[in-house]
């Protein structure tokens, strides 16, 4: 089964917090390990998946929180600064949030941020986690795979042990 079935969720308050290099930790299982100095040097994980979806988990270090991004050229209808109520079920258990849109190098995309930094843990300890839309279609499923011990890595990254 393909890591991905994706079309649409998460993303960064604000553009410029997107528009910074990231620096690159190593890469685990699938994921690279990345510090974002525009989030406080905030670590997080990353991936491509089949659609070209870019997928982002982890911490914002200014704000003390944690997130899930993801982004994708076909998600032109996304406004920055917008804010789409979702809900997301992991391995069958729902939790509404809302995703805030927002635009990188004209690629739209979405983050929801978590004010419990281990609800990040709790996402990666299910196998999979599935997006629906507020008319309560799915659009996106990702297999979360790996992404435990990718966090594993994203918290020593965080802890400054990488």
């Amino acid at each position: 089964m393909p890591r991905l079935l994706a079309l649409t969720f998460a993303a960064f308050t604000a553009t410029a917090a997107l528009s910074q290099e990231l620096v690159d930790k190593g890469f685990v299982e699938g994921w690279n390990i990345m510090m974002d100095p525009a989030l406080g040097n905030g670590c997080l994980i990353q991936t491509v998946y089949q659609d070209l979806s870019v997928v982002r988990l982890g911490y914002d270090a200014l704000d003390n929180r944690g997130y899930f991004t993801v982004y994708n050229k076909a998600w032109g209808d996304i406004k920055p600064g917008e804010q789409y109520p979702i809900r997301f079920e992991l391995d069958g258990k729902s939790f509404d949030a809302t995703a805030i849109g927002f635009k990188q190098d004209r690629v739209p995309g979405a983050t929801v941020f978590f004010t419990d930094r281990n609800f990040v843990t709790s996402i990666a300890h299910n196998k999979t986690m599935t997006v629906y839309n507020p008319e309560g279609e799915p659009v996106m499923a990702i297999d979360l795979k790996g992404t435990a011990k990718a966090l594993e890595y994203a918290r020593d990254c965080q802890n400054k042990k990488l």
